[in-house]
């Protein structure tokens, strides 16, 4: 099994700085792309920022604030969020485009999620 273990989120005033941690662990072969989402109450889930391989892509909203980055050694993928609004509140998911050992598959994958909330 694999699985995404998430941390660093929490309460932040605007303005303020958190960095969120996700750790992939279980029988993986290759790591296609991780990534972040996020959702807010009433609202879908969206895209906050990826990296498929070396290229990063950004939501606009967070262009400029946000810096996702790699450990490929730790199979772990960090987001730096810097200047945070209220509107950046919202629970926080670590995705993972994984190939997966014996049965040798690729698959898509999710963290538990984790609580960021911004005051104002």
């Amino acid at each position: 099994q694999v699985q995404l273990a998430e941390s660093g989120g929490g309460l932040a005033q605007a303005g303020g700085s958190l960095r969120l941690s996700c750790a992939a662990s279980g029988s993986i072969f290759s790591i296609n792309a991780m990534g972040w989402y996020r959702q807010a109450p009433g609202k879908q889930r969206e895209l906050v920022a990826n990296m498929p391989g070396t290229t990063t892509n950004y939501a606009d909203s967070v262009k400029g604030r946000f810096t996702i980055s790699r450990d490929n050694a730790k199979k772990a993928v960090y987001l730096q969020m810097n200047s945070l609004k209220p509107e950046d509140t919202a629970v926080y998911y670590c995705n993972a485009d994984l190939t997966v050992h014996m049965p040798r598959f690729r698959s898509n994958f999710w963290g538990q999620g984790t609580q960021v909330t911004v005051s104002s």
